[in-house]
C-alpha cells in the first residue's frame, strides 16, 4: 500500500481566493503550472538518486478534472498529492503498486506523444 502525502512545508499551493476577479482566473492556473513544476524539480533533485521516476507526474480523471500526484519514490510506494484547482483525489491510489505507476507514466506518456504528433499534421 502506498502512502500519499501533502506538499512539504514551504510547498503552499496559490490560494484560490487571491483570484476572484475573472480576469485572474488564467494567472491562477499559471501560478499553479509554476508551483508543480517547482515541486517537481524539488522532488526530482531530492530522490531522483533513488528512484528515476521521482518527480514525474501522474493524474487519473475524476469528477470534471483530474486527481494528481507527483512521485516521491516507489519502493515503498511514496505519492505528493497536488492540492490545486479543485484537488481531486482518486480513491484508489493508495493501492497502486510500483508497476502499476510505471504502466501508467508509460501510457500517459505515449498519449502526450500521440497528440503531439497530431498537431504537427
Amino acid at each position: 500500500m502506498g502512502t500519499i502525502y501533502n506538499a512539504p512545508k514551504g510547498f503552499n499551493p496559490p490560494d484560490i481566493s487571491d483570484y476572484t476577479k475573472a480576469s485572474n482566473f488564467n494567472k491562477y492556473f499559471e501560478d499553479c503550472e509554476k508551483y508543480v513544476d517547482r515541486l517537481k524539480k524539488t522532488i526530482k533533485e531530492n530522490y531522483g538518486d533513488q528512484c528515476p521516476e521521482a518527480g514525474e507526474e501522474i493524474r487519473f480523471p475524476e469528477g470534471d478534472g483530474y486527481a494528481r500526484y507527483v512521485i516521491a519514490r516507489l519502493k515503498p510506494v511514496e505519492l505528493i498529492h497536488l492540492s490545486i484547482g479543485d484537488a481531486w483525489h482518486n480513491r484508489y491510489i493508495h493501492r497502486l503498486t510500483a508497476s502499476d505507476i510505471r504502466a501508467e507514466l508509460k501510457k500517459d506518456k505515449a498519449i502526450r506523444k500521440l497528440f503531439s504528433d497530431a498537431k504537427k499534421k
